[in-house]
């Protein structure tokens, strides 16, 4: 027997997928087989959502689904919910690829890749500093001039955290050419922090928290943004919200955070005040 993160490390190994581990459960194994201990009483599932978003790759299964299939949905559901004029869909590799395939496959327009992933660059969003990530923004990805260049381009990622990525690529595209890019992203706006686990520590930190969608586009510098719904990434899972944890969306939490209420509470004094102050322009290079 093995336990393990995801299950295509079952696949690599040839094993065989048994079951996912219960929420609340503990199990020991032994020579013999294994023992299965539930300690909550009432369990009740609360997965991350980003595993379904980002994390995951796309031939796992989690919850018996099979990764692929929901990103394919995500991209479908956000064609129909931001349909836009265009001449090509193109993904942000590598996350953003299997929802651009379900966006081109439901709006109809081709499905082209524009930009070319450095393999050997890690996730931008989790280094730890600004400056590290926007260098390797700029090593992690290039334009492929010639698919782009005089076309109307339905740019599709898997989210939007801080921006930095987004608005480098988006720079990138442009000066490949493109006549247009469209932001489609595949999660619902990030609003809040992640305290189970993800590098998403600060309210600061997350554009969306303190911008409106009219805003982040000006910032991103698309011709027009598109975040899917969370009733549509809801459908594309095909389960209900209550079963997930959608606390970075939302800012409700399956379980209580320290402290929460009343830092929210501080951001809500915080807002207040600067709305009683004169306005002041956010430089893009500031995010």
């Amino acid at each position: 027997y093995g336990v393990f993160s995801e299950s295509v490390a079952i696949d690599t190994l040839n094993g065989t997928l048994i079951r996912d581990v219960k929420p609340g459960e503990v199990m020991v194994f032994t020579g013999s087989g294994f023992e299965s201990h539930q300690l909550a009483n009432e369990p009740h599932p609360a997965h991350c959502v980003f595993e379904f978003i980002y994390f995951a790759r796309p031939d796992s299964v989690i919850d018996g689904k099979l990764v692929y299939k929901v990103r394919e949905r995500i991209g479908r559901e956000l064609a129909r919910e931001h349909h836009v004029d265009a001449d090509i869909v193109s993904p942000v590799p590598d996350s953003g690829i299997t929802s651009a395939i379900g966006y081109a496959r439901e709006s109809g327009i081709m499905y082209l890749e524009g930009l070319m992933k450095n393999r050997y660059i890690g996730r931008t969003f989790i280094l730890p500093g600004q400056d590290l990530r926007e260098t390797a923004v700029r090593l992690k990805m290039n334009a492929i001039q010639d698919n782009i260049k005089g076309k109307r381009v339905v740019l599709v990622d898997d989210s939007i955290v801080r921006g930095t990525t987004s608005r480098r690529i988006i720079d990138m595209v442009r000066k490949a050419g493109a006549s247009e890019v469209h932001a489609r992203v595949g999660s619902p706006a990030i609003i809040a922090p992640c305290y189970l686990g993800i590098d998403m520590a600060t309210r600061q930190e997350l554009i969306a928290s303190y911008k409106t969608i009219k805003e982040v586009e000006g910032l991103i510098s698309a011709d027009s943004l598109g975040y899917l719904s969370i009733d549509g990434l809801m459908r594309a899972l095909e389960c209900d919200k209550n079963d997930m944890c959608i606390g970075c969306l939302t800012g409700e939490y399956p379980v209580e955070i320290p402290g929460e209420k009343c830092r929210k509470k501080q951001t809500r004094l915080d807002d207040f005040s600067k709305a009683e102050r004169p306005s002041q322009a956010v430089s893009p290079d500031s995010l």
